[in-house]
């Protein structure tokens, strides 16, 4: 039966920029005729989050629940909802409405959409919904338009896969979008969050890959994720030995980069994309991008279609993300422990604990 008032759920939110998260109730909306109820079982910890809930980028709307790499089970479901049924194993990603109608949405290229904007799962205001204030997964619960919700195939545990939509999506998408797989040389530039599942998925579309870490301390498990060759970038014989190899270079980094130096490793026409946000604004000379008509790009998650066909793509291949599991109670530790790089490779939450 569906349910036609909003329903007070549990989750874990910061009442103001740079606060610690604690717990506390939030409102979720009624069931409209095309929503879903997702009972979450994990809740993916994004760098992004501690950005967010810290106010690095400026923006976002307070008392904060973060979360945007949610997976779960169908709880209830509206009363013309055709895509999902209750029992339903579901993932919700970072992007939870658009327009539906611009070029972009109709292309499924929600991401960027030029209506109004997509609406970030949480932080946000839902502008087609009466500006709406978004909350995100580290709660029981959320409610979310059927088509934002993506099946979560049975090959994967619900653990592994909610990384998947975002750190999956983000670089599953701009290795998709160019050409990666056989023949081609990917190189990815860290070995967190982010590129230990670039480096996965790499492999699996056929490339040969190679990581371009800061030191060697993650050599064995950057060879054991799918990576051919494993460089350390501290050492300035790298760029001398690598000048003019990839075909492909995905930055998944936040930290400042020597962005000429890393141009002068593709090959003729080849592309440094850039997926990790710097805090300060990236600075190259332009005759970095004459000297072989190389490319300098950036990429954003990936639309509605693109998702699915990347939890589709990742279950044929046995791909999920290396995850520790931590309890609702630990999540500001885990916070600290990303900022210290201690983790290997991307906390999940569970959910039953908050």
């Amino acid at each position: 039966m569906t349910s036609t008032q909003t329903s007070t759920v549990t989750a874990y939110a910061a009442a103001a920029a740079g606060q610690p998260l604690t717990r506390t109730t939030i409102e979720r909306r009624a069931l409209g005729a095309h929503d879903i109820k997702v009972e979450i079982h994990y809740t993916g910890i994004c760098h992004s989050d501690i950005h967010q809930v810290h106010g690095d980028w400026g923006k976002g709307l307070f008392p904060m629940v973060p979360g945007h790499e949610i997976t779960g089970i169908v709880a209830e479901t509206g009363s013309e909802v055709t895509t999902h049924q209750v029992g339903d194993r579901v993932g919700v990603g970072v992007i939870i409405n658009s327009c539906g109608r611009c070029d972009n949405c109709a292309a499924g290229r929600q991401q960027y959409c030029t209506g109004d904007g997509s609406v970030e799962t949480y932080g946000d205001l839902d502008r087609y919904r009466n500006d709406e204030p978004t909350q995100g997964g580290y709660s029981t619960h959320i409610v979310v338009n059927e088509n934002f919700a993506y099946r979560i195939p049975e090959e994967l545990s619900l653990q592994q896969a909610a990384p998947l939509l975002c750190a999956g999506i983000t670089t599953y998408s701009p290795l998709k979008h160019w050409n990666a797989g056989p023949g081609t040389k990917v190189a990815v530039i860290g070995l967190g969050g982010l590129g230990h599942v670039a480096v996965k998925l790499a492999h699996a579309l056929g490339a040969d890959v190679t990581v371009l870490s800061q030191s060697l301390r993650k050599k064995d498990d950057g060879l054991r994720l799918g990576a051919d060759h494993y460089y350390a970038t501290s050492d300035p014989k790298t760029f001398e030995e690598l000048a003019g190899t990839f075909d492909l270079i995905i930055c998944t980094v936040s930290a400042p980069l020597d962005v000429d130096a890393h141009l002068s490793l593709l090959t003729t026409e080849g592309t440094l994309v850039y997926l990790g946000v710097p805090d300060q604004p990236i600075s190259t000379g332009v005759f970095s991008l004459l000297t072989g008509r190389r490319s300098l790009a950036g990429s954003l998650i990936g639309g509605v279609p693109e998702t699915q066909e990347m939890l589709d793509f990742c279950a044929e291949h046995g791909i999920g993300a290396d995850v520790e599991v931590v309890r609702a109670d630990q999540i500001n530790e885990a916070f600290q422990r990303v900022l210290n790089s201690d983790v290997r490779y991307r906390f999940v939450i569970d959910n039953s604990t908050i």
